[in-house]
């Protein structure tokens, strides 16, 4: 008997006009991975979501069909009744977080099941250990990175040791070696694991099966290899990234970072001895592990810190896209959000809008949108200033392969206006839209 499974499962939003779900039946066994695949927007993390019992607790909306999870009916249980049984781990790790300090909030989902007191240490400190954490522990959550950040969520949900574990872009903050090594745990533990990525290629090498989802339709349920197959006729950016044939740049500096370095406590540098130079008309890749320092040379490049020591020049307009997007919508509309940076010029905004494939959702609330939508709401707001520095800290979180491929055309087709920043974990995106990536500590150029 199947641990978990959805039958008929059709699922609308309050206020939709279409259904995120249409009539999706899956079944997933015990110790089984399942990946689930599909553009932005296209009903993955509802899916996630049902069998978290979100769907429609949580969230309301129009339920039809039946979700059951080690015997649950999930129209009869609430989350509350699956927690322990079932864990999850959310896009924005930022919303997920409820207390102050590392430890305490991965004790936390232990207290609230009724653990025995004795046995929450040794399990908060087995878990942050399993996803490399232990040095966080003391830490306050309001210091973390979001890589960090996305680490300790992921120790709360392994902690709870639960029958069915919910992923949703559960490696989108992590540096490669940290994405690779909490995919290898979380598919050893024996445990079901459903999870939802944009960076398919780590999760197809753990994956028993696929499901591939589409305006909230199944296309695909099948073993990965059969999917491979699929996906490399159907969908083929999902494999692997098309390389665009950059070229390095040969324009004026634009940026030049020298001997910089900085510390947000006294005594603890975060940035020390930090060369850089960013010329016009190349894209350049910052790399490294996370906690390495990566944001704050963004924030210091940008313009948005100060260095302790050495100097930071630059030529120009900057513009800074930060990670997490979302807490910076301060529009009720997204063409509004858009235009807040051109003067209130819509029509200007309406068009990058269109550049980033978001045309016809000028009307809809930024929080409305899916975590992809948001993420190009927030590109399309910064280069629709006509930066001469443009620092991007991992755009392509929550965004689709089709969408990553049109994002690195639009930054290479305006690249001899401006030199550009990017801070990634993505290696495949690195490669097709970077001409070379600086990882803290040494420099590669990139063919």
């Amino acid at each position: 008997m199947a641990l978990a499974r959805t039958e008929g499962l059709t699922f609308t939003y309050p206020e939709a006009a279409a259904p995120a779900l249409s009539d999706v039946s899956v079944e997933l066994e015990a110790g089984e991975v399942v990946a689930v695949f599909g553009p932005s927007g296209s009903g993955k993390s509802t899916l996630l979501r049902a069998f978290g019992g979100l769907v429609p607790h949580f969230h309301g909306g129009r339920f039809q069909g039946r979700v059951e999870v080690a015997g649950y009916d999930t129209r009869a249980a609430h989350p509350a009744q699956l927690a322990g049984t079932v864990a999850s781990v959310f896009q924005d790790p930022e919303e997920q977080v409820v207390l102050t300090q590392v430890a305490r909030e991965v004790a936390f989902g232990l207290e609230n099941l009724g653990t025995a007191p004795k046995e929450i240490l040794p399990r908060v400190y087995e878990a942050l250990g399993a996803v490399g954490a232990e040095q966080l522990a003391d830490r306050p959550v309001s210091e973390l990175s979001g890589g960090e950040l996305q680490r300790v969520c992921l120790a709360s949900a392994l902690a709870l040791r639960p029958q069915l574990l919910l992923l949703d872009e559960p490696t989108s903050q992590l540096d490669p070696d940290g994405a690779d090594a909490f995919l290898d745990l979380a598919t050893e533990l024996g445990v079901a694991v459903l999870v939802s990525e944009h960076r398919p290629r780590r999760v197809l090498q753990h994956a028993d099966r696929v499901l591939f989802l589409d305006r909230g339709r199944l296309l695909l349920d099948a073993p990965t290899a059969a999917a491979r197959d699929w996906l490399a006729e159907h969908r083929p950016s999902w494999l692997g990234l098309p390389e665009l044939g950059v070229e390095p740049g040969a324009g004026e500096a634009v940026c030049r970072l020298r001997q910089v370095r900085f510390a947000y406590r006294a005594g603890e540098p975060v940035v020390d001895g930090v060369d850089l130079e960013l010329k016009r008309g190349e894209i350049v890749a910052l790399a490294g592990r996370n906690g390495s320092g990566k944001t704050t040379i963004a924030k210091l490049a940008a313009g948005l810190l100060e260095p302790d020591d050495g100097t930071v020049d630059r030529r120009g307009r900057s513009a800074l896209l930060l990670q997490d997007p979302s807490r910076y919508c301060v529009r009720e509309r997204a063409d509004e959000e858009v235009a807040l940076g051109v003067n209130s010029d819509r029509k200007r905004a309406r068009a990058m809008l269109a550049e980033v494939g978001l045309a016809g959702i000028e009307a809809r609330h930024p929080r409305d949108l899916s975590s992809g939508e948001r993420e190009r709401l927030a590109l399309a707001s910064v280069l629709v200033v006509e930066p001469d520095l443009l620092v991007l800290d991992e755009p392509t979180r929550g965004v689709d392969p089709w969408r990553k491929a049109e994002i690195a055309e639009l930054l290479r087709a305006g690249v001899s206006r401006r030199a550009t920043l990017v801070v990634t974990h993505d290696e495949e995106f690195a490669r097709a839209v970077a001409d070379r990536t600086v990882a803290i500590g040494r420099e590669q150029v990139l063919a």
